[in-house]
């Protein structure tokens, strides 16, 4: 049943939210904007609801499959390779030639699936960047250092410490353009266009 619900985990994360519903509103998020599939490029370009939209799809491409995996009592192990299969699909989707997001936002859904109490630590984290600086990827990379720590913090399995880790240090891996940005005091601040 693991390496099943692994594969279909990864062709979840695979489907693109952000670029399905940028086509249907007749643009090519990938051809606008930062180029990204996520939530953050379709708001800039197609307004807050169609980003919280995209949000909300990415988010469940990580969290279903997850719950899906302790339903069917899984593994601590288990678990994390179907989450890290769901994440992997969204950065590496075979629907867009294996050129995908970030994400973030999936990244969370399995964390909240597997660890909901760490993740309002993290979402707390990521607001406080966000509200204080506006700007987004700054509260991404602040969240994706802080979620082992969390997740070691409130006793988490060692599995899903690692596993975080992992999560966190792709999202971070993802946003080297940014920290070039942020470094160089040019990134865009959230509500910008």
């Amino acid at each position: 049943m693991e390496p099943l619900l692994t594969i279909l985990s990864y062709l979840l994360g695979s489907v693109p939210s952000g670029f399905i519903i940028g086509a249907l509103s007749g643009v090519d998020v990938r051809n606008a904007g930062s180029g990204n599939i996520g939530a953050t490029n379709v708001a800039r370009l197609l307004g807050k609801r169609l980003g919280l939209l995209t949000l909300l799809a990415d988010l469940a491409k990580g969290f279903v499959p997850v719950i899906i995996a302790q339903k069917l009592d899984m593994s601590a192990p288990g678990i994390a390779q179907v989450a890290i299969a769901a994440f992997l699909g969204h950065l590496y989707p075979i629907f867009l030639r294996f050129k995908g997001g970030k994400g973030v936002a999936t990244a969370f859904g399995t964390l909240l699936g597997i660890a909901p109490a760490a993740t309002l630590v993290l979402l707390a984290v990521f607001a406080v960047a966000v509200i204080f600086c506006r700007i987004v990827s700054l509260g991404s990379i602040a969240a994706a250092l802080a979620a082992p720590f969390a997740l070691w913090a409130l006793h988490y399995s060692v599995v899903f410490v690692v596993m975080s880790a992992f999560l966190g240090g792709m999202v971070i891996l993802r946003h080297r353009e940014n920290i070039k940005r942020l470094l160089d005091g040019t990134e865009p601040r959230f509500g910008s266009r």
